[in-house]
């Protein structure tokens, strides 16, 4: 893609600008009185999220993250799509479907003054995406900047199809010392143990993490909030359009074991995900579409 090209089509002086990225990736930075963000065109996934006068970034993103065609990056928000975790028909087809790996369309930016920017990105069906899977599709994600970061993920059904689809916002959140951080919103809530068989629990109190952690929440209600002690600081994450939340931290020996993350990662991130997955099946039927939306927002003084 041509840089010079897309600031012409898409730039907006002051606002919005199209740079090269690592890797040679081209990047989307959003600027704007109340927030600015990062977001790689490859992937269509935000890398960076700061409101107006926070100190820390929202999210994380490794230092030994792949910047390679093929390869998903590893840090802010990937997006799992059109399936969730493993190929759900045993084809051999990669975890997480397959728009993580892949440049997306800039369909259209805008800026509303100087206290909001958002920008569109897209996909759309092809002999190639139909030889991995074989739908009529659209696929939007609209990126909205200010003092929050908004993403709705649209998937719209095209020529009369109709398919199941699951998905999430595989969003990995900075935090200063993951020892020091309680997740609040799942308090009694049902969830799927990965590291446990897949055994189903119940969730007693807050959720810490001091272990490896992946559970999949199910008939999730209301606001889920991450407390960060260290970074005096509450991530509040809002949903629609889902009723699952998933929670992941890899801890230190999966850490150690993975190329993209140094060893000591584990205590720097953790993945709140806003998902349709597990019983949470989006239906959609012909010539109609579903979204999935997630508001972060950060709050300054935890204690």
């Amino acid at each position: 893609m041509n840089i010079e090209q897309l600031n012409n089509n898409h730039g907006i002086v002051d606002h919005i600008k199209f740079i090269e990225g690592a890797g040679g990736f081209p990047y989307i930075r959003v600027d704007n009185a109340k927030g600015s963000a990062i977001i790689s065109i490859y992937a269509g996934q935000v890398l960076s999220f700061h409101p107006a006068n926070e100190p820390h970034n929202l999210m994380f993103v490794s230092e030994r993250a792949y910047y390679q065609p093929g390869k998903s990056i590893k840090g802010g928000t990937p997006v799992c799509w059109p399936w969730f975790g493993p190929d759900p028909e045993g084809k051999g087809r990669p975890a997480h479907g397959f728009v993580r790996n892949r440049f997306w369309e800039v369909m259209r930016t805008e800026a509303s003054g100087n206290e909001e920017g958002k920008v569109t990105l897209g996909l759309r069906d092809s002999a190639e995406t139909k030889a991995i899977w074989p739908h009529s599709f659209e696929l939007l994600l609209e990126i909205t900047v200010s003092d929050s970061l908004n993403m709705e993920l649209i998937t719209r059904s095209l020529n009369g199809d109709t398919f199941p689809v699951t998905q999430a916002l595989h969003t990995y959140f900075k935090v200063g010392d993951i020892a020091q951080v309680v997740i609040l919103g799942l308090e009694g809530t049902e969830y799927v143990d990965k590291t446990d068989k897949g055994h189903v629990k119940s969730q007693a109190g807050a959720v810490v993490i001091d272990k490896e952690v992946d559970r999949i929440y199910r008939n999730v209600q209301g606001e889920i909030v991450i407390e960060d002690a260290e970074l005096d600081r509450r991530i509040r994450i809002k949903s629609k359009g889902s009723k699952t939340a998933v929670v992941w931290n890899p801890w230190a020996k999966i850490s150690a074991e993975m190329g993209d993350l140094k060893d000591d990662d584990y205590k720097c991130f953790v993945c709140v995900e806003t998902a349709n997955a597990d019983q949470d099946v989006v239906q959609v039927g012909p010539d109609s579409e579903s979204r999935l939306v997630a508001n972060y927002r950060i709050e300054r003084n935890v204690s």
